[in-house]
């Protein structure tokens, strides 16, 4: 009976231990999602440049490859090559500071964007237009999100 209740016992703490542990990292990668997202957010008018990854001008993976950077988060200056980083995280998963991609394979990725939360992402679209923020529902092709780790 005494050995039961010690089971009984570590076995409560080991389950109290998971549950703060995944609060405590649920809660700070909402926080460093934020943090990109303010300081991505800090961009919004510039305008688009194909090739662009400095403030002078972004094109969209320019954009996501520099706001990274500035975490410490070195990703491609591309989008398809930006898919094959981070963690596959679904639609209705969706936090802000995830990487949002367009195209109809994985092959064929051709833009990407920080998700702000509210259905919105921050992007730099298409030459003649700045860096914006555009909601997902106008955007054709949604292919995936990806969760960087900062």
């Amino acid at each position: 009976m005494k050995n039961k209740k010690v089971i009984i016992f570590a076995l409560s703490l080991i389950f109290i231990f998971i549950m703060v542990s995944t609060f405590i990292s649920s809660n700070k990668e909402l926080k460093n999602g934020e943090a990109v997202v303010n300081y991505a957010e800090k961009f919004k008018a510039v305008k688009y440049v194909w090739g662009g990854e400095s403030p002078s001008g972004f094109d969209c993976s320019g954009f996501t490859k520099y706001v990274y950077a500035h975490f410490g988060v070195n990703l491609p200056h591309n989008a398809a090559q930006q898919y094959k980083y981070g963690k596959k995280i679904s639609k209705n998963s969706l936090k802000p500071g995830d990487l949002v991609f367009f195209g109809k394979k994985s092959n064929s990725i051709y833009h990407v964007g920080i998700y702000i939360g509210n259905g919105n992402f921050i992007n730099a679209p298409k030459a003649g237009e700045n860096v914006k923020i555009t909601a997902l529902c106008y955007m054709p092709d949604y292919y995936g999100a990806k969760r960087i780790k900062i």
